[in-house]
């Protein structure tokens, strides 16, 4: 017996999904996070030091990553510019950063004054090791990375080529809680290294940051830089050249909320069973999609030394394989569809096309001077740019109970795909 093909809904045919959104719902507040947040609330909402909440979030992240020190931010653009800090990037020196990434891994560095030196891509996504040789110079003092949506960037190639040349590898590690390269947490292989805590994040308590290091020097920077007074007091020995400046360290306040570390903590605490469930339906996906013409998937998916965090799940879009049908209309028939939680990155996108890089001088005047002088166009990254244009992205559910719509989710791609002609 023959079955009837639907109509895709964006020609007037039934949707695949009629549920209303949102479909995916993070983070997940149960009954243990009601009560983690009202405790606090009685306790404090304002924490000057290292005690309480931030002092159990820290120590236990701390352990997780196998790192000597955590510190919390109010978000992972804090920690993020509290990394370049903390390594002392200053005017005069270049440091080599991803083309392909949130604008936020590489903005903090404008206000130290050294020079970002953007790098092309791989074939996932992630900073390629190759084009970082390519951009050492005599200048160069750091290589910062970006684990892109939770893929790991090919840390073999990347690390071996810091320590040749004496560079400091920063990690941006915001899409990537418990992820993994070669059984190794991200995170855990540079000399710094930040989280966001933000929103959609697999750790999250809404807004928050956290950078991470093994050395003390690093450490008491980056508290000075946003965590004066009380707990640089605490902190930084009395017999350290840091010490005298405890009481303003910096100047600014960087300092996370008390009721954002207890949710993220008791989320870190479930951190890897939900990446378990994560990986249980991005497999499935992998399953589903790996043959349909139009979708292509990022090499790592199938490469067992890579362990994604599956903070949200890739595929590129080849409208070659579907007669040229557009991105922009196989991606509204997705969403007609009430494939609602589908979607194109934004401002995540190579950084040559923010007026920020093409024209960074009249915000920071600094970028006018000679060698430190930068500006980039769009076209310079060609790799990163055909990535961004052709990705399309759908979050990875974290329960069980949510098979169902990521079935439905699955039909409604295989759908559009399968009756893509109708659209020509």
């Amino acid at each position: 017996m023959r079955i009837k093909k639907l109509k895709l809904a964006i020609l007037g045919g039934p949707k695949t999904i009629k549920k209303k959104p949102p479909h995916f719902v993070w983070p997940i507040v149960n009954k243990r996070i009601e009560r983690k947040v009202v405790k606090q609330l009685y306790q404090s909402i304002s924490i000057y030091d290292r005690s309480g909440i931030f002092e159990e979030f820290e120590n236990a992240f701390a352990k997780y990553y196998r790192r000597k020190y955590a510190l919390l931010f109010n978000s992972g653009t804090s920690a993020i510019h509290a990394m370049f800090v903390a390594a002392g990037f200053k005017e005069g020196d270049e440091v080599i950063c991803p083309a392909n990434t949130f604008f936020a891994t590489v903005t903090p560095l404008l206000f130290t004054g050294a020079k970002p030196i953007l790098c092309d891509i791989d074939e996932n996504g992630n900073i390629d090791p190759k084009e970082i040789e390519k951009k050492i110079t005599k200048r160069t003092k750091g290589v910062v990375i970006t684990h892109m949506w939770g893929i790991p960037c090919k840390m073999d190639e990347i690390v071996k080529i810091c320590k040749e040349n004496d560079l400091l590898l920063l990690e941006d590690c915001s899409h990537a809680h418990g992820a993994k390269y070669k059984g190794k947490l991200l995170g855990s292989f540079g000399d710094l290294a930040a989280w966001s805590i933000q929103g959609s994040k697999n750790v999250s308590g809404g807004e928050g940051g956290v950078l991470a290091t093994d050395n003390e020097e690093f450490y008491y920077r980056a508290l000075l830089l946003g965590h004066y007074n009380k707990r640089c007091k605490q902190e930084i020995p009395q017999n350290h050249p840091f010490y005298k400046y405890a009481v303003t360290g910096m100047g600014l306040k960087y300092r996370a909320h008390p009721l954002a570390i207890a949710v993220a903590y008791e989320v870190f605490k479930d951190l890897d069973k939900f990446i378990k469930v994560k990986r249980y339906f991005a497999n499935k996906m992998i399953k589903e999609f790996k043959n349909l013409p139009g979708i292509s998937i990022p090499p790592a998916y199938f490469d067992a030394k890579y362990s994604p965090s599956w903070y949200v799940f890739i595929f590129q879009y080849n409208q070659k394989q579907l007669r040229d049908l557009s991105i922009e209309k196989f991606f509204e028939a997705l969403q007609a569809e009430g494939l609602n939680e589908i979607d194109r990155p934004g401002s995540t996108c190579p950084l040559n096309l923010l007026p920020l890089f093409q024209n960074p001088t009249e915000l920071f005047p600094i970028y006018k001077k000679g060698n430190n002088f930068f500006s980039y166009k769009p076209g310079d990254f060609p790799k990163a740019e055909k990535f961004y244009y052709t990705t399309i992205k759908l979050p990875v559910w974290a329960r069980k109970k949510d098979s169902k719509i990521v079935n439905l989710y699955i039909s409604g791609i295989k759908k559009v795909v399968n009756d893509f002609g109708d659209l020509l």
